[in-house]
């Protein structure tokens, strides 16, 4: 079962708050939360707001509507999926846990981000925990206890001294040429990859569009949507996108923030740290699914992007510090791909290569300036277990056994 599985029911059953669970589309939120309430003797306390019986269930009964499902003696446990797309979601759910939430615990997922789309006026402040459920990893997928999450330090310290996980190489392999969602990666079939694909594409493009936004440019979505795959590693050009799409800059901006609250793509900006001459704007776009990255070195850096951006919203989630992924970029046009800072300072810097073991000089140069408590670069060609410090204090690994680490 996912990662996510204790930490959630700490904290329904410890905590006794809310738990939101949110994520991309068919990452396994739903399977997760059913396990769950399987596991509780529950399964059918499950409402799902896009089917009608469930949506007039709640709208016709806010506070009693889960009891009728309920087993006898059990403790109630509910889950509600996809209930952003109420219009009064949030006045619910603060009703709704404000009347029974010290009696019965409350899992809500949504594909939309439901710390985005705050539509209501009562707040939930202090009545929930945010998790995100993101694709599968590389340690994901090799630990043997799924659901043990490392804190930053422990990761650190078993990414140094201990030896890789076994089957990493190959997971590692079947990542990056399929993804991290769970039915292309477990069916581990061309075809059946290709068909996800587009039945992706579409759901967030054809439903999720219509139902969370106001746009209806949907043509014109799919032709910016065609184009970030040869964009991502690099600085995104909204005027170029612009010119492309002829609209508005105004326009594509907004279409790019929609896209990323619907967990299509992720942004990262430059670290705003104490260089003067580095870049304070240009965002570099990653996606959920690299499998539509043509280009392996490309492809595999948004594969480190997934896993990083998964390592830094698991260890925030679970109250291990404030974690944000960047990169470093000066007008020199020096860059190192990604650096995880802590509280606004530099925490790691770390370089991917698809084949070059050499220490990037970029890479030495912002771990001079910038001081980060770790430096690492990640090749991808190294062989499974290489792992060593280098005298400037990099360190340089495989990628198979860096990313094997990660939550």
């Amino acid at each position: 079962m996912r990662y996510l599985r204790q930490a959630l029911l700490d904290c329904i059953e410890k905590d006794h708050k809310m738990a939101l669970i949110t994520g991309p589309r068919q990452v396994g939120k739903t399977t997760l939360v059913k396990h769950i309430l399987e596991g509780k003797k529950a399964g059918d306390a499950y409402f799902n707001w896009d089917i009608e019986s469930h949506r007039k269930s709640i709208l016709r009964s806010p506070e009693d509507f889960w009891r009728e499902k309920i087993v006898e003696n059990a403790h109630p446990c509910i889950a509600l999926d996809e209930i952003h797309k109420y219009p009064r979601w949030k006045k619910f759910l603060k009703g709704l846990f404000d009347a029974v939430g010290d009696k019965t615990q409350i899992m809500i997922t949504g594909s939309g981000r439901l710390n985005t789309y705050q539509r209501g006026g009562d707040s939930l402040f202090g009545r929930y925990h945010l998790f995100h459920l993101h694709p599968l990893s590389v340690g994901e997928i090799t630990r043997q206890e799924k659901d043990k999450i490392f804190s930053p330090q422990e990761t650190v310290d078993s990414l140094m001294r201990e030896p890789g996980l076994p089957n990493s190489k190959a997971t590692l392999e079947k990542l990056f040429t399929l993804n991290g969602f769970p039915e292309p990666f477990y069916k581990n079939d061309p075809n059946t990859l290709h068909r996800w694909r587009r039945e992706h594409r579409q759901l967030i493009i054809r439903e999720d569009l219509r139902d969370l936004t106001r746009i209806r440019e949907i043509g014109l979505i799919d032709a910016l949507v065609e184009l970030l795959p040869e964009r991502v590693g690099s600085t995104l050009s909204l005027n170029a996108l612009r010119e492309d799409l002829e609209v508005s800059f105004n326009t594509v901006k907004n279409w790019i923030q929609t896209l990323s609250s619907l967990y299509y793509l992720f942004s990262i900006r430059p670290f705003q740290g104490r260089l003067a001459r580095t870049l304070k704007q240009e965002a570099k776009v990653y996606l959920f699914d690299g499998s539509v990255i043509q280009k392996e070195g490309p492809r595999f850096e948004n594969m480190v992007a997934l896993h990083l951006l998964k390592a830094c919203d698991t260890w925030n989630d679970l109250g291990y510090g404030d974690f944000e992924l960047h990169y470093v970029r000066d007008k020199e046009k020096r860059e190192v791909d990604f650096l995880i800072a802590n509280g606004k300072k530099p925490w790691a810097l770390i370089e991917c290569k698809y084949s070059d073991k050499t220490i990037d000089r970029s890479l030495l140069y912002f771990q001079e300036r910038l001081k980060p408590t770790y430096a690492f670069q990640a090749v991808y060609a190294l062989e499974e277990n290489v792992h060593y410090k280098t005298s400037s204090g990099i360190f340089l690994t495989s990628a198979t056994h860096f990313l094997s680490k990660l939550p």
